[in-house]
């Protein structure tokens, strides 16, 4: 569908009726003075939506934010970084509660239309020592225009703060949507450590917005994967507040459907984000598969190339392996038949019908030498296709992973374990 969108400051704070606010508390580490608790309140009441990790073993912030949406709509988010709260027990929880009454209370709402994500190490207690001081300052600061502080706020292993603003033409008025997302490592699809706040001024039904963030979702953030790893803490945050004055958009009409593709764009801007700044990436690859039976071989089949260890090695070192790429085709589960498969790399030719294409090897070195581009994966067995966005696999991911124990350290110091 086409449609004009026109990207704006702002971020998350971009669209009418937010404030934003973010201090410095010192989750990690008490010495550094980095943003790492952040808030977004709607002015007015909101529809809601969410999308979570589908790890079984969930943080208490997740359970905490699915139980909320449950009951109703949210009207505020409360985020941390440095800390996941995951794996912390009854006490995960009534932390993640505690935050949740901490901005509840002063603004005026019940708990439940709080929102609440954490992301950082796992297994260590909620530090709320250094929390609790610092949720006064977190609310006098609530302010339009500061949606640059909540994308610093929860970064982690990032490089660099994440977000997107547009506004979009639906009929007579004009909408916004902002966004912020973070997430550099643990990243893989079915919800891919990542978090993603998005709000608008669309009037929107909760019921309409449930059924666009999932579909959305499925199109943006599930097709990434950076190390193959799916965290314990994933969640999108999705508020709509009606700020524009625009009429409520009825489901399946045009402004709907306007509305939804607007919404995935966002999405997918902040999701192809999250790869280019994944954790010691130097290769952003986008990995198409066309002409499988079904959708579920073509998804299949790109999420095995876009997982391979040894396909994103290859990637790593300008190799264009396409016998990597084609085993993992072969291992996918899909159904496929060696001898039709095609593999394009940068619109050149690698193999054809299951053998090594005419193409200079030269050639396809300098494509895979570049920072970005394409591989195209034919199966040539039906109409379905699947899009996914990758990143190669670098020595330096390896010894950036290595260790966390400085942040044990800590918590020890802190009298927390």
């Amino acid at each position: 569908m086409d449609i004009t969108l026109t990207r704006i400051e702002g971020g998350v704070g971009a669209p009418l009726g937010y404030l934003t606010s973010a201090v410095g508390c010192g989750i990690k580490n008490p010495a550094a003075d980095r943003l790492d608790l952040a808030l977004i309140q709607s002015e007015l009441p909101c529809s809601s939506a969410g999308a979570f990790t589908t790890n079984r073993v969930k943080a208490a912030p997740v359970r905490v934010s699915q139980a909320h949406l449950r009951k109703g709509d949210l009207r505020a988010i409360v985020a941390n970084s440095g800390n996941a709260n995951a794996c912390t027990g009854v006490q995960g929880i009534r932390d993640a509660n505690a935050m949740c009454d901490a901005v509840a209370k002063p603004l005026g709402l019940k708990r439940t239309e709080i929102g609440v994500c954490s992301t950082g190490v796992i297994g260590l207690p909620m530090p709320m020592m250094r929390l609790e001081p610092k949720f006064h300052d977190l609310l006098t600061g609530l302010a339009p225009g500061r949606g640059g502080d909540v994308a610093k706020a929860i970064i982690t292993s990032d490089t660099r703060p994440k977000e997107v603003a547009i506004a979009v033409d639906l009929g007579t008025h004009t909408v916004r949507i902002g966004g912020c997302v973070k997430g550099a490592g643990m990243i893989s699809p079915s919800m891919a450590t990542m978090l993603c706040f998005i709000t608008t001024d669309a009037n929107v039904s909760s019921e309409n917005l449930r059924k666009a963030v999932l579909e959305c979702v499925e199109e943006s953030f599930n097709r990434i994967t950076i190390d193959g790893d799916m965290s314990t803490n994933d969640t999108v945050l999705v508020l709509a507040n009606g700020a524009s004055g625009i009429p409520a958009i009825r489901r399946n009409g045009q402004r709907c459907r306007q509305f939804r593709e607007a919404l995935r764009w966002v999405m997918l801007e902040l999701a192809k984000a999250v790869v280019r700044d994944g954790e010691r990436v130097t290769k952003f690859v986008t990995v198409h598969v066309r002409g499988a039976r079904v959708h579920l071989d073509a998804k299949k089949v790109a999420e095995a190339v876009c997982k391979s260890a040894l396909v994103k090695s290859s990637w790593n070192g300008g190799d264009p392996n396409w016998g990597r790429i084609i085993h993992a085709v072969g291992y996918s589960r899909a159904r496929i038949r060696e001898e039709l498969v095609d593999i394009h790399i940068g619109g050149k030719p690698a193999c054809l019908g299951g053998l090594q294409a005419p193409t200079p090897m030269d050639e396809l070195r300098s494509i895979v030498a570049e920072p970005e581009f394409e591989i195209v994966i034919n199966l040539n067995q039906g109409s379905a296709d699947y899009t996914m966005y990758s990143s190669d696999l670098s020595p330096e991911y390896i010894d950036f992973n290595r260790s966390e124990y400085a942040y044990w350290k800590q918590a020890r110091k802190d009298g927390l374990i």
